[in-house]
């Protein structure tokens, strides 16, 4: 969905990250984040080794304090900040969290999907009164991101 609807907007206005699976011979191997800006880093997979772990999963920590460091850090021109997803992986960084709570104590949009379920920051963000939550299903993703761009700039629009 963030995909579809950053396509739709002037890249220089948009920051922010989507996580895209790695497979191997049809098997998932591991995620990978892609940033807005073009930059992608393995940031988990069956080979990652220590201790941050999902499931299966090692996740490379240092990877994800690095997308909060920059692909969450808007400027000037940023217009809306998309973020896929604020699941366990990325929580797992205290930058990442850090990062979010800013975003949305801001003034800049912020367009992202949250895990289903979970605690601290996951549970925490679906809790925020200022929070619009829509949940996914295979009946409505297809329209979803032509209602998330039609909430941007209804948005835009009022702060003018």
């Amino acid at each position: 969905m963030v995909r579809r609807v950053a396509a739709q907007l002037p890249a220089p206005s948009v920051t922010g990250f989507y996580t895209e699976e790695i497979r191997v011979a049809g098997e998932r191997r591991g995620f990978s984040a892609v940033t807005f800006d073009g930059r992608e880093r393995r940031m988990a997979g069956v080979g990652i080794r220590g201790p941050a772990r999902v499931g299966k999963y090692g996740v490379d920590v240092a990877v994800i304090d690095e997308l909060a460091a920059t692909a969450l850090a808007p400027t000037r021109r940023t217009l809306v900040v998309l973020v896929d997803e604020i699941g366990k992986m990325e929580c797992l960084s205290t930058a990442f969290i850090a990062a979010m709570r800013r975003l949305l104590a801001g003034s800049t949009p912020v367009i992202a999907t949250v895990a289903q379920k979970g605690a601290g920051v996951i549970a925490e963000v679906k809790a925020r009164r200022d929070v619009e939550l829509i949940h996914v299903t295979r009946t409505n993703r297809d329209d979803l991101p032509a209602l998330a761009l039609a909430w941007l700039f209804d948005r835009s629009a009022r702060s003018r």
